[in-house]
């Protein structure tokens, strides 16, 4: 399970990204790079990184699901993904 901080601080680079991403795009438009380095690191979609939902693990994140393989795994044994049933040969 990931720290609360690490999670907090995703969600924060997340709102930042979302709130510089018009700004950003003008600016790499019109070839302004100084300003673009004016902007907060944390406004870079770069910095972002994918954790999981429930825990904040953030290896082994399945993209399509939002989670990572571990809880994929739990929750495909117990049924709580739909159309998701485990293979047998």
């Amino acid at each position: 399970m990931a720290k609360e901080s690490m999670k907090a601080r995703e969600v924060k680079r997340a709102k930042m990204v979302a709130k510089y991403a018009d700004r950003r795009a003008q600016l790499k438009a019109n070839g302004d790079y100084e300003a673009l380095q004016a902007l907060p690191k944390n406004a870079s979609p770069v910095r972002l990184h994918n954790r999981c939902s429930l825990t904040g693990r953030p290896k082994g994140y399945i993209r399509q699901f939002g989670i990572s393989r571990i809880q994929f795994r739990e929750m495909a044994s117990k049924g709580l993904i739909p159309g998701v049933k485990k293979a047998s040969w």
